[in-house]
């Protein structure tokens, strides 16, 4: 099963803290990577830049919208994510437990919805 961990934290936070403390947290990162694709469960996974350098598109009457910055205002902002695929949900929320924002932000565990059935894409 594949899993989407999707990491929210305060973006002000790293204003906040030290460049050692940075780094720190950069290593935990670095080894947590290293450890989950050494199991084989890593699929992928980056960091996101901020908000600031988001574009949001929406379409309303068939008219594209565009917003710079992100849709709404939140406490906690997307930073980054991992794909993950594990044996069951349990399996996932262990590996999400492990990622050095969970101390410090939000981690979200969301299933990825496994598509069957589809007509193959031909390019």
């Amino acid at each position: 099963m594949r899993y989407m961990l999707l990491i929210y934290s305060p973006e002000s936070y790293w204003q906040t803290i030290s460049e050692q403390e940075r780094g720190k947290i950069y290593q935990e990162y670095l080894d947590f990577t290293a450890s989950i694709k050494r199991s084989g469960h890593w699929l992928a996974g980056d960091p996101l830049e901020r908000t600031a350098e988001a574009t949001t598109v929406r379409v309303r009457d068939g008219k594209p919208l565009s917003t710079d910055g992100p849709f709404a205002e939140t406490r906690e902002q997307l930073g980054g994510f991992f794909l993950v695929d594990v044996e069951n949900h349990e399996q996932a929320l262990a590996i999400a437990e492990r990622i050095p924002m969970a101390r410090r932000g939000t981690v979200e565990v969301r299933p990825v919805v496994e598509l069957t059935n589809l007509p193959e894409f031909k390019a």
